[in-house]
C-alpha cells in the first residue's frame, strides 16, 4: 500500500534534533526505502515554505525531487469539497490542504502517515485509512 506523507511526519524526521529512535521517523525512513512514498505537491510547497535560507531551501529542495509529485485530477478537488463539506456539518474544521490529501488517499486507496490528530478526528465523517509506525497500516 502507498502512503502519503503528511507534513508533519516530514518536519520531525528533517528536525536536527529528532531523537534517532522516533518510530515514525525510522517508519519514513522503511517507507523510503521501499518506495512507498506518495507526494504531493501541497504537501511539498508545506515542506519548502518557511526555510529560512536560500541555501537549505536548495538543498532540501534538490532531496524532496527524489519523490515525485502525484498528479491531481479534477475529481480529487471536487471530492476534497465534499469531504470538507461532510465534516464541516459534523462540525469538524480542518484546512483545504488537509482534505486534498484526504481525497487524494480516498481516490487512490492510499494510507495517510501524519501526528496531526485532525486526522483522527476526520474518520468519525469520512473514509480515510490511517498509516501508524507501530503496524504499518
Amino acid at each position: 500500500m502507498k502512503v502519503i506523507v503528511d507534513t508533519s511526519v516530514w518536519s520531525l524526521a528533517l528536525r536536527r534534533r529528532t531523537r534517532p529512535e522516533d518510530a515514525s521517523v525510522a517508519a519514513l525512513r522503511d517507507l523510503i526505502r521501499d518506495g512507498l512514498i506518495v507526494m504531493l505537491g501541497c504537501i511539498r510547497q508545506e515542506i519548502l515554505s518557511g526555510v529560512r535560507s536560500a541555501e537549505q531551501f536548495q538543498i532540501l529542495r534538490d532531496h524532496l525531487r527524489a519523490f515525485p509529485d502525484e498528479v491531481l485530477q479534477t475529481e480529487d478537488y471536487e471530492r476534497a469539497a465534499e469531504l470538507f463539506n461532510d465534516c464541516r456539518r459534523k462540525g469538524l474544521q480542518g484546512s483545504n490542504t488537509d482534505f486534498l490529501i484526504c481525497a487524494a488517499a480516498a481516490n487512490r486507496g492510499h494510507a495517510i502517515f501524519t501526528t496531526d490528530r485532525d486526522f483522527q478526528r476526520f474518520r468519525e465523517a469520512i473514509d480515510i485509512m490511517l498509516f501508524s509506525p507501530r503496524t504499518g497500516s
